[in-house]
């Protein structure tokens, strides 16, 4: 996962330097970090987290700024969703709805990192 992370690390600096200020790999070792964090230039975050088994978590805290927080995932626990297990966090861990997201890490980002330009900028 650290070649995935940093090339998704790259991407956002190059690609969203408008909403990215910094990035870092957390957890875990210096060769195989839990996850990657991208620092947003609201003071919130985005936390990636991808497995070598496909699962992955795609998660905006905006809790301290507006009391909110979106989440992209594909853990099986909402079965109703037409997506399943794909779902998203629509603000809130309650309200969760169908999602889209694409299953390369490169366009997800994009399109993860898209939402965020759209809302910050």
């Amino acid at each position: 996962m650290l070649i995935t992370y940093l090339a998704l690390a790259h991407l956002a600096r190059t690609e969203f330097q408008d909403v990215v200020t910094d990035t870092a790999l957390v957890g875990g070792t210096p060769t195989s970090p839990n996850k990657l964090r991208l620092m947003l230039t609201d003071g919130s975050f985005l936390d990636v987290w991808l497995s070598v088994d496909g699962d992955y978590a795609y998660h905006w805290e905006q809790r301290r700024q507006r009391g909110r927080l979106y989440r992209w995932d594909n853990a099986p626990h909402h079965p109703c969703v037409s997506t399943f297990p794909a779902h998203f966090h629509d603000g809130d861990e309650a309200t969760v709805v169908e999602s889209h997201l694409s299953a390369t890490p490169e366009v997800a980002l994009r399109q993860v990192l898209g939402l965020i330009r759209r809302q910050l900028v």
